[in-house]
């Protein structure tokens, strides 16, 4: 039998025993917190994704404005031909 099925994601009360057990070992005090730092750092993770692909974005473009300079040059340092 595949692991994966026999031991898929939990189902309905499965999540009501991992919430409690969650709720005794941090208490009710501290869930709201978790959830908030959980959050601020989902957050800063969307940041960062949203910038690294602004980066990848501008560099290609930067690759792709040099290609087309040195095309330009070629073509403008060639010597006309007679025709």
């Amino acid at each position: 039998m595949n692991p994966i099925v026999a031991f898929g994601l939990p189902q309905g009360p499965e999540w009501v025993v991992i919430f409690v057990v969650v709720l005794l070992l941090f208490g009710a005090k501290k869930i709201p917190e978790l959830a908030r730092g959980l959050g601020k750092s989902m957050g800063e993770f969307k940041k960062a994704r949203e910038e690294f692909e602004r980066e990848i974005k501008h560099s290609e473009a930067e690759a792709h404005k040099e290609d087309d300079e040195v095309k330009i040059k070629e073509v403008a340092g060639k010597e006309p031909r007679e025709i």
